[in-house]
């Protein structure tokens, strides 16, 4: 699969990454065994980038990650963690003493020395205007803790303050076909800047999958039940932000794009990859069949300038009225 630099880290990571959050919670049950064989079934097709969080499952995404490695042995895998929000989410505790506890943690699950890559788990607006919070961050990779750190955003406006920390390796956001915003400020400045551009909810919750319609209904502890009007967390981390209707009717009309032997999904993730500035994209996958399938977009030809105006034209007509002025 091919390789990118992810920004200040130097390091190499595949253009397809996996997403975890689906292995810890949030998204349905999801059994230990078939937890496993979507990470191996991930790293058998290439992908070296894994990313999870603190709070997926209390720690769960981030031991079974852990358990994987260990069973990998010596590996190239690159692996960003989050952190932040095992607290309320107030700026005053984002301190040092907070953060080196967070990472000590993470280090366990994950049975680490040092973190490859650690992200403020999408903070409140004011830390990204602390110097004291990046300082801390500073103390972490002087002490050994972690190689590098990043931060994972819900708007644009964080996103350009975060790239214009001098130390920020890596900024994640949400960027698919019905998300289309950071496409005009944010990656040309993370591309200025040498900081890599991790891309999160790539299939907007698995609306662009195509697989759903107005019958498809979602598990209660399934984020896409139980957040649909935010009230949970951010409401642009389920379906994107667009309404659910909304979403369907747009991919209806996106479907036609697809190329011959290709799924929705693999056209979704590669026409990501084909955005000057991303580094990687963090599909999530609930089985194995899944994670191949994602893998399998990188094989993809890039989207061609015919579907690229018309993927244009749906979110102009029928999705921006709902995003474009939020995220």
């Amino acid at each position: 699969m091919e390789q990118r630099r992810l920004g200040r880290t130097g390091r190499s990571v595949s253009v397809i990454g996996l997403g975890t959050w689906q292995l810890g919670a949030d998204w349905g049950e999801v059994r230990e065994d078939d937890a496993l064989d979507v990470l191996r079934a991930a790293h058998d097709s290439g992908v070296r980038f894994f990313d999870t969080a603190d709070v997926y499952g209390d720690g769960r995404s981030e031991r079974l990650i852990g358990a994987f490695l260990r069973e990998l042995g010596d590996h190239d895998v690159v692996v960003a963690t989050k952190a932040g929000r095992r607290m309320p989410q107030l700026p005053e505790h984002y301190t040092l003493d907070n953060l080196r506890a967070w990472t000590d943690r993470s280090r366990q699950n994950l049975g680490v020395e040092r973190l490859d890559l650690v992200q403020l788990h999408c903070p409140p607006s004011a830390v990204y205007e602390s110097d004291a919070v990046f300082d801390a961050l500073d103390v972490l990779v002087e002490e050994g803790r972690v190689a590098n750190y990043g931060v994972s955003v819900e708007t644009r406006a964080e996103a350009l303050a975060a790239i214009a920390r001098p130390h920020v390796a890596s900024v994640q956001l949400i960027l698919n076909m019905l998300r289309l915003a950071p496409l005009e400020a944010v990656l040309p400045a993370a591309a200025a800047a040498d900081v890599g551009i991790i891309v999160r909810v790539p299939l907007a919750s698995g609306l662009l999958s195509g697989k759903y319609d107005e019958r498809t209904t979602f598990p209660e502890d399934d984020h896409r039940t139980y957040n649909r009007h935010g009230e949970a967390f951010d409401v642009g981390e389920t379906f994107a932000g667009v309404p659910f209707e909304t979403g369907l009717e747009a991919v209806r009309r996106l479907a036609a794009l697809v190329p011959e032997a290709a799924t929705m999904a693999q056209l979704a993730l590669r026409w990501i990859i084909d955005q000057p500035g991303v580094s990687t994209v963090i599909p999530g996958a609930r089985n194995a069949e899944q994670a191949r399938s994602n893998a399998a977009a990188a094989d993809l030809a890039p989207v061609p300038a015919s579907a690229l105006a018309e993927i244009e034209a749906v979110y102009e007509e029928l999705v921006a009225p709902h995003v474009a002025d939020r995220w």
